[in-house]
């Protein structure tokens, strides 16, 4: 299964590209099918499954094509940093755990969704759509989450899961080490939150995601792949009110309504959230794996200082 993983991270995909198609008629269609008009592959097993389990098919590369990849010490990366801008476990590995999932033969709702990366447009969607299989679905779980330890109850500020759920999943699952999370940013899930009732995201072991330096911890995704299928979820708590709004910007900042349509029409106002709110702004990066450097890339303006022969503060662009 390790080995299938690593063959899996290979393929670089943007939303779009000649190689995220490859990677799809290889690893999803055999299993899903074809995919649906905004490019999402369904599949169910079981009868009216109470849960539904998500991934990405669409990375943040930015030039599509195969990588070339390292593994040492159980840790995969790329092999050359130049060439890729990053590893693509994010959403890789979730994929890699729903398809091991269905051939073990857990029950679920399983959606391997188009375009997260450009906005959750795949997902968005699906659920305007409003597929019958939700009238049925209690929880989404998407695969999407660094580190090891988290079953996230907010995305973006607002409360997706209960915190009964993340305790109760932890416990389904037997890992003690999955712990509530009110850190989320944004993934697929959230794009149910308001029709279902624990939307979460759960960690699969990668690190620096989005960046050149990111890593995924094959023995970890196989620790957790071992205790999906194994799982009693029967175990599982539903109790969160989708109707209800919560948030946890008052811990961070000024509390906001996201959804209030004032906060997401142009860019202007998209400044002046960073500016009343730069903390939030700042965990928000943080969560998705960025950092000042990396930020600095982004903006194609790395700034590096050093010192001249004379004493002087020098910069020198990269």
């Amino acid at each position: 299964m390790k080995h299938k993983l690593i063959e899996m991270l290979r393929y670089m995909r943007p939303e779009g590209s000649e190689a995220q198609q490859v990677f799809c008629d290889e690893f999803l269609k055999p299993v899903f099918g074809h995919p649906d008009a905004y490019g999402n592959y369904t599949m169910q097993v079981g009868v009216n499954p109470k849960l539904c389990f998500t991934a990405h098919h669409d990375t943040v590369h930015k030039t599509d094509g195969i990588q070339n990849l390292v593994v040492s010490n159980g840790v995969v990366c790329v092999a050359d940093p130049i060439t890729s801008n990053c590893l693509g476990a994010d959403c890789t590995t979730g994929i890699w755990l729903m398809l091991n999932m269905i051939e073990a033969g857990v029950e679920g709702t399983y959606v391997v969704h188009a375009a997260e990366e450009n906005g959750c447009k795949g997902s968005s969607g699906l659920v305007y759509e409003n597929p019958y299989w939700l009238d049925y679905t209690d929880a989404v779980i998407s695969f999407d989450r660094k580190g090891n330890d988290s079953v996230i109850t907010h995305q973006m500020g607002m409360r997706t899961a209960s915190d009964e759920f993340a305790k109760s999943f932890a416990s389904a699952l037997n890992l003690p080490q999955l712990k509530k999370d009110n850190g989320g940013s944004y993934t697929d899930s959230n794009e149910y939150a308001k029709i279902v009732s624990e939307c979460t995201n759960i960690s699969v072991g990668y690190y620096n995601q989005h960046t050149s330096r990111e890593t995924q911890d094959l023995d970890y995704a196989e620790l957790l792949l071992k205790h999906l299928i194994e799982a009693d979820w029967s175990k599982i708590v539903i109790s969160r009110d989708p109707d209800v709004y919560e948030d946890c910007w008052a811990d961070w900042g000024r509390p906001m309504d996201l959804y209030d349509p004032k906060y997401v029409t142009t860019t202007s106002d998209m400044v002046t959230i960073i500016d009343e709110n730069p903390d939030a702004i700042a965990s928000l990066l943080e969560s998705l794996g960025y950092d000042a450097r990396t930020l600095l890339e982004e903006c194609d303006r790395v700034e590096c200082y050093y010192m001249d022969n004379y004493g002087a503060r020098r910069m020198a662009q990269m």
